[in-house]
């Protein structure tokens, strides 16, 4: 009887035992955001950020690649390439993150070119096309932060992608005119603006609190923060100030060392990494769903009964955004 007792009791563990086992919550890794940056990389400093802190951020994205385009500021095409893949490798990801040409002109100027083999930013407009065909469980993020030519050139080619992105656009100041980004290619704003597509609009405004312009670091701050951080190339990269550096928290130091300043107290705005941020944590900031209004000459006009709607991204966590800037330059993550 005792024999059969103790079988018994055995068996009910085992049988119990198992199913508890089976039952126990599987961990799983977090699944990383697809995302692919546009950028006109020399024109600022905000764009070189942009970049280390997507690249740095490797367990939250996944990052297709980087495409360049011109803009009135920071020399040729050739010279925002330059720029970008100087970041990159002082990432210590040249191997590992491609990045394609794109757009010199407007999207006015090159629409109609679209159905020839090679034009001006095909080689950007492909690569944006083939990235956003490709099977997916998830929308691939077009994080453009100058202007949209190469992303309304890529739709323009393919309208099927319209369905498969979600672009999160650094520029305007939304409701007001003007802004660098938007003036640098109006057409292209257009465009985009009557499709019928995710499309988010991470707001500038210039000298406000609501912008991105409200997200930015002193010379001290950088100085302090920056210094040495990231990982420590073998092969020195010299920056566009003529410098030879081997992190890229060094070079952000000379970027900062070699720029005018604004405001009180005086700083630069990183507003194209505030983009980046609020992609990582949508909790930084506020978004407003709007019906998409129209752009008109440069100014904004409101079309309340449109059914598209749009997203405007306002009213930013400087605090939260930079600490975590910094924080991440310190216990970096390099994208695969």
């Amino acid at each position: 009887m005792k024999i059969c007792i103790a079988t018994m009791l055995v068996l009910f563990l085992c049988l119990f035992g198992c199913k508890k086992e089976e039952e126990a919550p599987v961990e799983q890794m977090q699944e990383r955001t697809r995302v692919l940056l546009d950028t006109d990389a020399n024109n600022e400093l905000d764009d070189q950020h942009a970049i280390a802190y997507m690249l740095f951020n490797g367990n939250i994205f996944d990052v297709e690649g980087i495409t360049v385009n011109r803009t009135r500021g920071g020399g040729d095409l050739n010279e925002h390439f330059k720029e970008a893949e100087r970041v990159i490798n002082l990432c210590g990801l040249e191997s590992k993150i491609k990045i394609f040409k794109g757009a010199d002109k407007t999207f006015e100027g090159i629409k109609d070119d679209v159905k020839n083999e090679t034009f001006d930013g095909s080689d950007a407009v492909n690569f944006i096309i083939e990235r956003s065909n490709t099977k997916s469980d998830q929308k691939l993020v077009l994080l453009p932060v100058g202007k949209l030519t190469n992303i309304a050139l890529a739709l323009h080619k393919d309208p099927s992608i319209a369905s498969k992105v979600r672009i999160v656009w650094l520029g305007s100041n939304y409701p007001e005119p003007g802004e660098y980004n938007q003036e640098n290619d109006l057409s292209a704003l257009e465009y985009i603006l009557d499709l019928s597509i995710d499309f988010e609009i991470v707001t500038v405004r210039y000298g406000k609190s609501t912008g991105t312009a409200a997200v930015y670091a002193t010379k001290e701050e950088i100085e302090k923060n920056m210094s040495g951080k990231g990982p420590q190339i073998k092969t020195l990269v010299v920056g566009r100030h003529g410098k030879s550096f081997n992190n890229f928290g060094d070079y952000s130091v000379n970027l900062f060392s070699n720029c005018d300043f604004y405001g009180d107290p005086p700083h630069r705005s990183l507003f194209d990494m505030a983009a980046v941020a609020i992609v990582k944590d949508s909790t930084w900031a506020i978004p407003i769903e709007i019906p998409t209004p129209k752009l008109v000459e440069g100014n904004w006009i409101d079309r309340p009964e449109n059914s598209n709607k749009i997203i405007i991204w306002e009213n930013f966590d400087k605090e939260k955004i930079m600490n975590d800037f910094y924080s991440t330059m310190e216990n970096y993550v390099l994208v695969n």
